[in-house]
């Protein structure tokens, strides 16, 4: 008798054939990752090369490849998640995706503020947000701070993404931990009032934007100017050449710039758990840290790998200190607060 309960289980089995994954063999690890192909696949084929385990990728939105391994539960082919930004990884943890890393090669590859308290996920990169501007400006009356950008002086000025972005909801939820909601709101209200246009594109277009004066200060990732600056097209690294970073809130008793991370977790019901473990510590080894930094232009999150001469061009910099689970759990509070202050 065909059950309903059957039904479930071939409506899991049929969703999204797009990057459908083939039946589990023992020497393979599949891989949902919401971090576009090119800024992975070449580590994967290393990790391939080395191990002999196939790695087989599917890549999409981290919200819908999140979706997805909850949708297929038991029944998911995926065993590990690599997503951009901490606040999916919570969420992933919280929607019970995932489950704790055992091996001592991951475990004890990184510091414990890299890796969740329950060990549901590492990071496996990181990125600073700081505040950029062409260069030249500002050098009569610097930006030394982030609560500073709520000033008249900056009316009309600020070039940013939408409230919708998961990495602008990590920044606000990263200053309720510091400041809390009342001064966040505050302060959210402040840079609405100034920005130079209502909020459109990504990263990148931030800082075209900035270049091309629609704005004088725009905020964005590290790791976008990065990829500009290295880019194989000469427009755009001339356009990338033109802007400064500011590192802001860097005095002894400041707060010191945003930081955020990209990131790995074993799904619950993985059919590879081992091989999964031996992927995610492959991600930390010196020498996929420094394939990290020196292509991707992401910070690593082991001590002592050389920055790519884009990265190292931006200088060092004072982080913020807040625990990432923070940031995440306080995701829904910022989206409260980002609306309320009017950030479309």
């Amino acid at each position: 008798m065909f059950t309903v309960k059957h039904m479930l289980a071939l409506s899991l089995l049929l969703i999204s054939t797009a990057g459908a994954i083939s039946p589990a063999t023992a020497q393979e690890v599949n891989v949902y990752s919401g971090r576009q192909e090119a800024l992975i696949k070449p580590l994967l084929d290393k990790f391939t090369e080395q191990s002999g385990i196939k790695v087989n990728l599917v890549t999409g939105s981290s919200d819908a490849l999140l979706s997805r391994v909850k949708a297929e539960g038991q029944f998911t082919a995926a065993d590990i998640i690599l997503v951009a930004d901490v606040g999916r990884l919570v969420r992933a943890k919280n929607m019970g995706l995932t489950q704790s890393l055992k091996s001592d090669s991951i475990l004890n590859a990184i510091d414990n503020k890299w890796l969740d308290d329950d060990k549901h996920w590492v990071a496996l990169t990181k990125r600073a947000r700081p505040i950029m501007v062409k260069k030249g400006a500002f050098n009569d009356d610097p930006i030394l701070s982030l609560a500073s950008l709520t000033q008249p002086r900056f009316a009309n000025s600020i070039c940013i993404r939408s409230s919708s972005n998961i990495y602008n909801q990590s920044m606000v939820s990263a200053l309720i931990d510091i400041w809390g909601e009342a001064k966040t709101l505050d302060w959210a209200k402040g840079l609405v009032k100034n920005f130079a246009r209502s909020p459109k594109g990504g990263d990148r277009d931030q800082i075209k934007a900035l270049v091309a004066g629609e704005c004088s200060v725009a905020i964005a990732n590290t790791y976008y100017l990065g990829g500009m600056l290295g880019s194989k097209d000469a427009d755009t690294r001339k356009i990338a050449e033109q802007v400064n970073v500011i590192w802001y809130d860097q005095g002894e008793n400041q707060m010191g710039v945003h930081v955020n991370i990209s990131g790995g977790a074993i799904t619950k019901f993985a059919k590879h758990p081992q091989n999964a473990e031996k992927l995610i510590a492959f991600m930390l080894t010196e020498s996929s840290q420094k394939w990290y930094a020196e292509v991707n232009h992401e910070y690593p999150v082991i001590d002592g790998i050389e920055l790519s001469k884009e990265l190292s061009s931006m200088g060092m910099f004072k982080e913020q200190q807040v625990t990432l689970e923070k940031v995440g759990e306080n995701n829904a509070k910022a989206l409260v607060i980002m609306d309320k202050a009017g950030w479309k």
